[in-house]
């Protein structure tokens, strides 16, 4: 069976993205139902909110780099690092394929 390549990649991650911060979202506008009326329990679900927020951000700046990576993509621009212009090895796009930068300007 063909490895999917990179674009199949990042549109579905885009999609799993898209799907984990519509949960998040339901999760902030208590769509499963109400604060418990126990306060012990509202500080645990307090607690729980802030994990949520913190994940939905890191959702959101993932989903952000894979826009921008299949924007570089569809502009023949996708296997090119952003900052100095040389080729993003292979190998870093399959274990991050939505990076636009080469190891080399990232860790500049």
């Amino acid at each position: 069976m063909d490895k999917p390549n990179r674009k199949t990649l990042l549109e579905e991650l885009r999609i799993e993205l898209q799907e984990r911060i519509q949960r998040y979202e339901d999760h902030r506008h208590r769509i499963s139902g109400v604060l418990d009326k126990d306060l012990e329990e509202q500080v645990s679900q307090a607690l729980n909110d802030e994990v949520v927020d913190r994940l939905q951000d890191e959702a959101t700046t993932e989903l952000a780099q894979v826009e921008r990576a299949l924007a570089r993509i569809d502009a023949q621009l996708g296997e090119r690092c952003e900052k100095c212009g040389d080729t993003i090895t292979a190998g870093r796009l399959e274990a991050l394929p939505y990076t636009t930068r080469c190891k080399n300007c990232v860790a500049a």
